[in-house]
């Protein structure tokens, strides 16, 4: 038997794991494709069709590196955000972006704080540069202000995570409450404010951004209300130094030519975002009003997505989530106590939603065992 060269002490004690469990797999499993993908809160409706015709023009010119500076998408995100371009860095989706955070700001054995049974991706970031998770449970189906600002405090912690919009339960905080939230925070405690549904709720919940704080970093992303969840790139808006700090990490060549060409088109035809927002808002009421038909509790959402109570338990809601896996209908579900009383599903085209709205009865009269 040959050695293997040896893992370092962390990495060798990780699991080799993956955040989600993706709807190709769960395909490729199966051996058939679903027929309604509402799961994983990308958008059906796709980008913009002048980002679309200027993917298709430049193709042929990907032989060609990306700008490892990211120049022309950093410029029009700062003209959008009325910042400067030294106040944002660009990213390999938010999910690139949290990876460099936990690498700039947690050592091994630091306390993290986030909430017990929000965004994943986080939690895996943070184990894989030893930090230790501080979780903190929901308060009526949304993150906990309070509890965080305790935990942040108690543990010393020098990171904390708050998505708002929230995912996995669609629900959000006003601005005003994040404000107070951020006055409140230690100087030396990092808030990362993951905003990927930012342009999909109600634009009280957003924050004016304010750049001259040193311990509040803002994330967007192209995935959920661009359409663009296919190219991977997103965004961060800081304080200038925090962004240095990123250049001192990040994989500059880790964003390709065509989604920051992309990135900069979508930017640039708003008219079609609020074309966006607009269905997905009517999607949402879709959702809600085939969950009540079905005498089921749809959650007030500010999101591309509705979490739907299913009115029992964990279990109850597992098996309906299985019942319409197996009916061809890709959904996800919270998976942590009290939050897992619920599925999500995500807003899709018209035929997408008929195909759940014929599916759920049948899904929930085999979860009851009628």
């Amino acid at each position: 038997m040959r050695q293997r060269p040896p893992l370092t002490p962390l990495v060798d004690a990780l699991p080799s794991t993956v955040p989600f469990v993706g709807p190709e797999a769960q395909e490729r499993e199966r051996g058939r494709a679903f027929r309604a993908r509402i799961g994983a809160n990308e958008s059906s409706f796709g980008p913009s069709p002048r980002v679309i015709a200027r993917m298709a023009k430049i193709a042929g010119d990907m032989w060609m590196y990306c700008d490892p500076d990211n120049h022309d998408l950093k410029v029009a995100v700062a003209a959008h955000h009325d910042v400067k371009a030294e106040n944002v860095v660009v990213g390999e989706g938010i999910d690139g972006l949290l990876s460099l955070v936990a690498r700039m700001y947690v050592a091994p054995g630091d306390a993290v704080v986030t909430s017990l049974g929000a965004y994943p991706t986080f939690n895996f970031h943070i184990a894989g540069v030893g930090g230790r998770l501080v979780t903190v449970a929901y308060e009526s189906d949304r993150e906990s202000l309070e509890g965080l600002l305790a935990a942040v405090r108690r543990d010393k912690a020098p990171l904390v995570y708050l998505s708002n919009p929230d995912n996995p339960m669609g629900s959000w905080w006003e601005a005003g409450e994040i404000i107070r939230f951020i006055e409140a925070l230690p100087e030396t405690t990092m808030l990362v404010l993951d905003e990927a549904y930012g342009e999909l709720g109600p634009a009280s919940a957003l924050p004016p951004i304010d750049i001259s704080r040193p311990n509040v970093i803002r994330m967007r992303t192209f995935s959920k209300a661009y359409g663009l969840a296919g190219i991977r790139c997103g965004y961060a808006v800081a304080e200038a130094q925090v962004i240095r700090d990123f250049e001192k990490i990040r994989n500059h060549y880790g964003v390709s030519r065509m989604a920051q060409i992309a990135g900069v088109e979508a930017l640039a035809d708003q008219d079609y975002l609020r074309s966006v927002v607009a269905r997905v808002a009517a999607g949402r009421r879709r959702i809600a009003g085939i969950a009540e038909q079905n005498g089921l509790k749809p959650l007030e959402s500010a999101t591309n997505f509705v979490t739907i109570d299913c009115g029992g338990d964990g279990a109850f809601a597992l098996k309906v989530l299985q019942g319409l896996l197996s009916r061809d209908v890709f959904i996800r579900k919270p998976m942590v106590p009290r939050l897992d009383r619920c599925i999500r599903v995500s807003v899709g085209l018209d035929h997408e939603l008929d195909i759940f709205a014929e599916e759920l009865p049948g899904a929930l009269t085999a979860a009851r065992g009628n």
